[in-house]
């Protein structure tokens, strides 16, 4: 057996073998027994990310890096390319070997040292996709509906998947270790840092999304395909984005932000937090005593340790780009797919405001850590949460941080693309509903991510479409909005389109009565209508000046381009007015309320919208009706 071989049957990287279980060299363990395996082992190691059973990035230059002892010499060798090096004084070193073709039979790469060769087996050569987000990302295919049936069918040989080790700042980390890692949501412990190959056994904790989305490529391509997720749930887009481009962001919202950040890590006292503890203990076991009770597990040890506080929240700005991305810089790889906002709903429209203005550095950024600033990126908008948003609840249920997250995703899409970006991608998943804020239909957001992966990256462009309809103008007219799109629209069940909302100069929204234009009549006196141009009105709005389309968290909403092709129009809008500021002089004399009484008061006014609407339609009713 070689040593690659054993090494991949005990689970630590090569790198760290013969530091850390030097016995292990005779015998098979059983991986639970295995210890956990650090980002740099002692000694010439190479970088986590480079293991037995890896994918490399195809056409692209391969950049291998690691550790060794200062000055040691180092060759690396893959194919029929070969590069030396020397380890640097802090220990180390980095090649660069030549692009090569995809290829699917099983490669060696061979990293020799002054006395040590390490061998890693059975890589393959494709393209290697980064997941990125937060939780709806993270969401592992054994917990979405038909998760089962995919993980059953899951026998792809070719396609490899790494899930990244939590890790966060504040300073980049150069590696990330392979370890059994603690879950608090799940109360369990996962294996995560080794690269695996795709069987039903493996793929049971990878992101569902991710899974589908390679499954997809694979299937079409035929090439090798690696994933590498690099998610976490909870985070915001300032976590995922490097503290010194946050800093340079031109935004009053984001440099308000990043003071208070300062302000509290500057604040914190450790000592003091160490000592309130203790008091608190002291008094809880007090009482527990007082009352004759026991002493819980949790409370026989008077707190010692002292906390990092606010420095160590997981959510401080670059942290997780500091922890889970920096140990991928210079990694050449295929294109990012991200899925991630929930987080950045909770701040009203200043958290709306700060996402507007991150976003697009932090794809950047991301492109400059892969060292590609074209590097495909596709984005999937914020997935739904919370009851549906129906005809009675219309107008209330449009008040939603998370509504204005999604349009700035969109956004950030749209101008990209229309400034000539077309490796940047976009689908929609509000349509995607369920009332839980983790909606468990993955496998149609995978499927609809991959196929713009599919027509814009590997020339299925011809078959495949993948771009949603897009607004090309807007005209007011008297009493009506006039909408043209790029494409045929309509209801897929050919009913009645929805989602559309108006206003006049006064901000009350209404929804909209669609219609497409009508456009003469064919040769037997029937109107003909063009697709491409909706009508929006309103019997209550009989001036509008804007609208709104899909705005709730879980909107009404059905309108996609006509022909089964599953591309819904997205979260949009025209005006620019602030969340706060609809209905007009809606907190007129009332801004100094706290925010809860400001929210409060805003759902009120929108809860009369809605019942001027109901109390409306009723009286037509009875009035169409009346003998």
């Amino acid at each position: 057996m070689t040593r690659s071989r054993l090494a991949k049957l005990l689970v630590p990287s090569l790198a760290t073998i013969a530091a850390l279980l030097p016995a292990a060299r005779a015998q098979q363990m059983p991986r639970e027994d295995v210890v956990d395996v650090p980002a740099i082992g002692a000694g010439l190691c190479v970088s986590n990310l480079f293991q037995t059973d890896m994918v490399l990035q195809r056409d692209a230059p391969i950049r291998i890096w690691g550790w060794a002892e200062p000055g040691e010499s180092v060759t690396v060798r893959f194919g029929d390319d070969e590069q030396a090096t020397a380890a640097g004084p802090d220990r180390g070193w980095r090649v660069t070997l030549s692009a090569v073709p995809a290829n699917a039979s099983p490669q060696t790469l061979t990293v020799r040292g002054r006395s040590e060769t390490l061998t890693l087996e059975n890589i393959l050569v494709g393209d290697v996709w980064v997941l990125g987000g937060q939780s709806n990302m993270e969401f592992p295919i054994r917990q979405v509906e038909n998760g089962n049936l995919e993980i059953v069918s899951a026998n792809f040989p070719e396609i490899r998947i790494l899930t990244v080790p939590y890790g966060q700042g504040p300073e980049p980390r150069r590696g990330f270790a392979r370890l059994f890692e603690w879950s608090d949501w799940f109360g369990r412990h996962f294996r995560k840092g080794d690269w695996e190959i795709c069987t039903p056994e493996t793929v049971t904790e990878l992101s569902a999304i991710g899974y589908v989305f390679a499954r997809r490529l694979h299937m079409a391509s035929r090439v090798p395909i690696g994933v590498i997720d690099a998610s976490r749930g909870g985070t915001t887009v300032e976590t995922w984005t490097p503290l010194s481009v946050l800093r340079a962001v031109d935004s009053g919202t984001v440099r308000q932000e990043l003071a208070e950040w300062d302000a509290r890590v500057a604040a914190w006292d450790p000592q003091a937090d160490l000592d309130q503890r203790i008091v608190r203990h002291r008094q809880q076991v007090e009482s527990l005593e007082k009352e004759g009770k026991p002493i819980p597990d949790n409370l026989k040890e008077v707190p010692g340790d002292l906390r990092p506080g606010p420095i160590g929240d997981h959510n401080h700005p670059g942290h997780c780009y500091a922890g889970m991305i920096a140990p991928l810089v210079g990694l050449s790889v295929k294109g990012v797919i991200f899925h991630q906002g929930y987080n950045n709903a909770f701040n009203g429209s200043a958290g709306t405001d700060a996402y507007r203005a991150i976003f697009p550095h932090m794809i950047a950024a991301w492109r400059e850590a892969f060292a590609n600033p074209e590097l495909p990126f596709g984005i999937l908008s914020l997935c739904t949460d919370g009851y549906p948003q129906t005809r009675d609840n219309y107008v209330e249920y449009m008040f939603n941080a998370g509504i204005y997250i999604r349009e700035a995703q969109y956004q950030t899409f749209l101008d990209a693309y229309r400034a000539g970006d077309r490796n940047i991608g976009f689908v929609s998943t509000y349509d995607l509903r369920r009332r839980w804020y983790h909606p468990q239909l993955k496998i149609p957001a995978g499927e609809r991510i991959a196929r713009w992966a599919l027509a814009t990256l590997y020339g299925m462009g011809r078959q495949l479409e993948w771009k949603p309809p897009m607004l090309v103008s807007m005209q007011v007219t008297d009493g009506a909005i006039v909408l043209e799109l790029d494409t045929e629209v309509g209801d897929p069940e050919d009913g009645a389109i929805e989602g559309f909302a108006i206003a006049g100069e006064d901000r009350r929204f209404q929804p909209a009565t669609v219609a497409y234009l009508e456009v003469g009549t064919d040769d037997r006196g029937r109107p003909r209508l063009d697709r491409k141009r909706l009508v929006l009105t309103s019997p209550l709005v009989p001036a509008p000046i804007h609208y709104r389309y899909a705005w709730g968290r879980n909107p009404l909403a059905n309108l996609q381009a006509i022909g089964n092709k599953d591309l819904p129009f997205a979260t949009q809008r025209s005006d620019d007015w602030r969340m706060e500021e609809v209905p007009l002089g809606v907190l007129a004399g009332r801004e100094t309320a706290p925010d809860r009484a400001q929210r409060g008061y805003i759902q009120q006014v929108l809860r009369e919208e809605d019942l001027r609407r109901r109390l409306y339609e009723a009286e037509q009713f009875i009035e169409a009706n009346r003998r």
